[in-house]
């Protein structure tokens, strides 16, 4: 270390510049120690955040009026939505079927309402094949391993809370008066993500026409979550949309159809 001495000062004049020039060369090499250490906090705060930020953005997602039922687009591009037991059932017959709509049930206990949404349109032979199919997979004859069952449809007007008398209709029950119009079709379902990348269940034709992915679901006996868990590796999305969207009993993933 080179010491420069000025020969007008004295050694203490000297001797206290040279540590005032110590104690300022000491403060900023601090300031720089504290600069690195907040960079590197931010940085280590950032890439701890961005995940975060990722799942609170996608929890913001706004979800449509009908994800809280099952759903389904048919492949004519009709909107199908069911109950999920007796509470979403009272629910989607008071509150969300309008005059024209068409609404499917079963005679066996445990089914859920369907309603295909018309907006007034005329419904093709397809999409009305499809609600019942849907109808009779979501209901608990796929728990109970049959492979077809009866399903009839109704207009709204026709389906009544007014019991008859000395009867009593409890939760999600409802008296249907006037004609039926019955289909028995096969109890088949799969499952696809959309093109907004939601978890959509149904019949294999409307699914295969309305997801970018799907895979067929068969009646079986493994746990529902690991199920999910199994169609989540092969499709992507939500675990949770994935297992809300599955059949009520035990199932199996069967094979990739798109």
């Amino acid at each position: 270390m080179k010491i420069t001495l000025d020969l007008r000062k004295s050694i203490d004049e000297n001797a206290r510049r040279y540590f005032e020039a110590a104690k300022k060369a000491r403060r900023k090499a601090l300031g720089a120690e504290k600069a690195v250490a907040e960079w590197k906090a931010r940085v280590t705060g950032k890439q701890h955040d961005e995940p975060r930020q990722a799942k609170i953005a996608k929890a913001k997602r706004k979800k449509d009026w009908y994800e809280s039922f099952r759903w389904c687009v048919s492949s004519d591009g009709f909107l199908l939505v069911g109950g999920r037991d007796a509470t979403t059932n009272e629910l989607l017959i008071k509150k969300h079927a309008q005059k024209g709509d068409v609404v499917f049930h079963t005679d066996m206990a445990g089914s859920p309402f369907v309603i295909v949404k018309t907006e007034g349109k005329d419904v093709p032979a397809a999409t009305l094949d499809e609600a019942a199919q849907m109808t009779a997979a979501f209901s608990r004859a796929w728990k109970n391993g049959l492979s077809t069952l009866e399903v009839f449809h109704v207009a709204p007007e026709q389906v009544t809370k007014e019991p008859n008398p000395g009867e009593y209709l409890g939760k999600g029950a409802f008296m249907i008066r006037g004609k039926t119009l019955y289909r028995r079709p096969e109890l088949k379902v799969a499952i696809g993500l959309d093109d907004k990348g939601r978890a959509m269940a149904g019949p294999p034709s409307a699914v295969m026409k309305r997801c970018v992915k799907a895979v067929e679901i068969l009646q079986g006996n493994e746990k529902p979550s690991d199920v999910a868990k199994a169609l989540q590796k092969q499709l992507g999305g939500d675990l949770d949309e994935i297992l809300s969207a599955l059949p009520p009993g035990g199932c199996k993933a069967g094979s990739r159809l798109v």
